[in-house]
């Protein structure tokens, strides 16, 4: 029986379209040239994928092991972390331009090895520093649900290009919300793991920014596990070594877990209101999990306002790091036209720090981690909105206008952000619309370690509130214009 490629990449996820595969009844080389014509056509809309490797990608789907877990599956990475050897990595940034790895970083080679045919390279705001997706060196990502609100980020460029059917998974990594705070953005799953679950090998983790991990963004919940479990685990020298989980993640979403005790939010981390769509999906997910037969109750985190403060701290000593040691491989200093100015303010913010404000901010980052850590003595897991806002429409966090742009800076990603402080697992499960059709999500976090709850949990939210696995194709012009 011929089956329709078109058909599947618009509405399959990646685990049924990789049995498709197997099978027989699609051909690895049919999806990527399927897919390669889907970026053609549509990423001129949406500007989602910067680079591509078209012919690399042809190559390995001609010379692909069709038992492979994921064969011939049609992948994108976001332009930073996960390097392709010979693909620009300039993480959103013209001062990054003209850098080419000479060779795959580890998790592209466990990408590849599980089957994913990679296409290229996705879009990102400037060396990941925003939760939106419009850096100066290639242009806004639009969110295919409507042209003119944001996509999330800092993965927003992934997010978009999965959610408008140019692929069915993708690459991302969070580091604040950047898996997840898309993926509410896009009507995506989006997990981020546990800190240490997956290797960033070779870019450095311990000291220099402990809060980002890589994973994925799926049309389900079961791609995420089953990709978890093929590329979960560390490298010899890595700063983390987590423990193996007894079963595998993809087998957690069958398990039983019976009453689970889940605590609420009853209103932001940094103290405002929900807005009443965000509540709302809130009050969607609530109802589900009670009606599943668990003990609900409204239950704040013990953390007090100011984890965006803490965030930005860490994120200005990134940034200047990161900037001076381009500068040295360039041989020349900083230029006015080189970064954004939101960057350049976190660079001289960062530049203003010494050893020992670096070290009081990691300070403050584990003990805020703690406090995280001490809810889950009661709870198994955290419910709350993945975004205490709607998304925004782009041009609202104008990376030109830096007085304008702080007091809002840290909003979209003021839910997510104490997850990557802390080191828990936490994923943005789907959970319908704004009044725009615009998607929201909320956010399920757990311990430290314990992806299988995060995971059997948002199933179980898959199975009693199911979303679409669409792509949303033809984009959807802006509801205000």
């Amino acid at each position: 029986m011929t089956t329709d490629i078109g058909a599947l990449l618009d509405s399959a996820d990646a685990t049924e379209i990789a049995a498709a595969v197997r099978s027989g009844a699609a051909d690895p080389v049919e999806l990527a040239e399927d897919a390669i014509g889907r970026i053609e056509e549509r990423n001129p809309e949406i500007n989602a994928v910067i680079a591509t490797c078209f012919d690399v990608a042809l190559n390995s789907a001609r010379n692909m092991d069709r038992d492979a877990p994921f064969a011939g599956v049609p992948f994108v990475v976001k332009d930073c972390r996960v390097r392709l050897a010979g693909v620009p990595e300039t993480w959103g940034s013209k001062l990054m331009a003209g850098h080419i790895p000479d060779e795959d970083s580890e998790l592209a080679k466990r990408y590849r090895a599980a089957g994913f045919v990679i296409l290229g390279v996705t879009n990102m705001p400037e060396m990941g520093k925003m939760a939106t997706t419009e850096p100066a060196a290639y242009g806004p990502t639009h969110n295919p649900y409507d042209l003119n609100k944001s996509p999330g980020g800092s993965s927003g460029g992934t997010a978009a290009a999965v959610a408008s059917g140019m692929v069915p998974i993708g690459h991302g990594n969070d580091g604040g919300g950047s898996i997840r705070v898309p993926s509410a953005a896009c009507g995506l799953f989006g997990l981020k793991p546990s800190r240490g679950r997956v290797t960033g090998h070779p870019a450095p983790t311990m000291m220099s920014y402990p809060m980002g991990i890589d994973h994925v963004l799926t049309r389900s919940v079961r791609d995420s596990a089953h990709v978890l479990d093929l590329t979960a685990g560390p490298v010899p020298g890595d700063p983390y070594e987590i423990s193996s989980p007894t079963a595998t993640w993809l087998s957690s979403l069958e398990a039983e877990t019976g009453p689970l005790r889940i605590g609420v939010a009853g209103r932001s981390i940094e103290g405002p209101a929900f807005d009443p769509m965000c509540a709302e999906a809130l009050e969607r997910a609530v109802g589900c999990l009670e009606g599943i037969g668990h003990h609900l109750e409204v239950a704040n985190l013990p953390v007090e306002p100011g984890v965006m403060v803490t965030m930005g701290a860490l994120m200005a000593t990134a940034a200047k790091v990161m900037i001076d040691d381009r500068l040295a491989e360039l041989g020349r200093g900083l230029q006015d036209d080189d970064i954004e100015p939101f960057t350049r303010y976190l660079y001289d913010l960062g530049a203003g720090f010494d050893g020992a404000d670096v070290i009081r901010g990691l300070q403050a980052a584990e003990l805020i981690g703690r406090k995280t850590a001490t809810y889950f003595s009661r709870f198994d897991i955290f419910l709350s909105p993945t975004t205490r806002t709607v998304f925004p429409e782009l041009g609202v966090y104008d990376t030109s206008n830096v007085e304008e742009l702080l007091p809002i800076a840290g909003t979209l990603a003021s839910e997510t952000s104490v997850f990557n402080i802390g080191g828990q697992p936490a994923a943005s499960v789907p959970m319908g619309y704004d009044e725009a059709g615009v998607p929201l999500g909320v956010q399920v976090a757990a311990p430290f370690g314990r992806e299988d709850l995060v995971l059997a949990v948002s199933r179980q939210l898959e199975e009693a509130a199911p979303w679409s696995t669409a792509a949303m194709w033809p984009a959807r012009p802006s509801a205000s214009s």
